[in-house]
């Protein structure tokens, strides 16, 4: 598996997402996508599966060092004194010293952006945290948050799949030399299902799903997360480093954006997004 590089973080390209998923399913499934070869592994404090995605991990005889982990700082705790509590709370639940990286999770908040900024920079700096980074932010956010912090900011994680278009936000990390994480890749349930993903698969033996996995990691700078609960689609989802799509190809399922293709808009967290 390749890795994305972005202001000193080396970032697995595809990850192991958590959201949404039970602790339960957390300890049945993440102890056997880490045994097929995934390194990287994305919660977060509102997930509420903080606690089994570490005992996972630990349990699973990779060391810790071999392991990208991320997790998500939840908006109620953007308050300085709450920010560092709830980092310290994390790490206890992760069983862990440290993550490899931390995100802001929405931008929707009442507390100055600085104050926010400032905190990650502090926990980065008591070696709690290796790469800071920010979750569903604009190209104005982006750049403000660039500005505000000492440490360069490694990734922005978004909602990103073939339905929507995203060249604004890339861009704008790809100047500010941050990368883009994507998630929701599937545009639930979408992708599976679509007729010329289908079709492309089709030649290269590969399923809906993978192409538009594909598709994400074959961008410059694109990080991609995948979910899933079951063993065989967890091994589908794995399996996208041994082709490429072509020129052509690539251009065929970014013609598939829509101006209605986002998915995930919570009013209060989310920002106004670019146009």
């Amino acid at each position: 598996m390749h890795a994305v590089s972005s202001n000193g973080a080396n970032i697995p390209a595809l990850g192991f997402g958590t959201f949404r998923m039970s602790g339960a399913e957390v300890l049945r499934i993440l102890p056997q996508a880490l045994k097929l070869g995934f390194r990287h592994v994305d919660t977060a404090q509102i997930y509420g599966n903080e606690a089994e995605v570490g005992e996972a991990i630990q349990k699973s005889g990779i060391p810790r060092a071999d392991v990208f982990l991320t997790t998500k700082v939840w908006v109620d705790n953007y308050r300085h004194d709450a920010f560092i509590a709830s980092v310290d709370e994390s790490l206890r639940k992760l069983r862990t010293d440290h993550v490899d990286l931390l995100l802001l999770h929405w931008p929707g908040s009442d507390v100055p952006m600085a104050e926010r900024i400032g905190a990650l920079n502090e926990v980065r700096n008591a070696g709690k945290v290796r790469h800071i980074g920010i979750s569903n932010f604009n190209t104005t956010q982006m750049e403000e948050a660039a500005r505000l912090s000492d440490a360069p900011i490694a990734t922005n994680q978004v909602e990103y799949h073939p339905y929507l278009d995203q060249t604004k936000v890339l861009q704008t990390a790809r100047r500010l030399g941050m990368s883009l994480t994507s998630y929701y890749a599937m545009a639930n349930g979408k992708v599976p299902a679509d007729p010329l993903l289908t079709e492309i698969g089709g030649r290269h033996g590969k399923t809906a799903a993978q192409v538009a996995l594909r598709w994400l990691v074959q961008q410059q700078d694109v990080i991609v997360l995948s979910k899933t609960a079951t063993e065989a689609r967890l091994k589908e989802n794995f399996a996208i480093f041994d082709f490429a799509l072509t020129r052509e190809e690539m251009a065929a399922v970014r013609e598939l954006a829509r101006p209605n293709g986002r998915i995930v808009n919570p009013q209060g967290l989310a920002p106004e997004w670019d146009a």
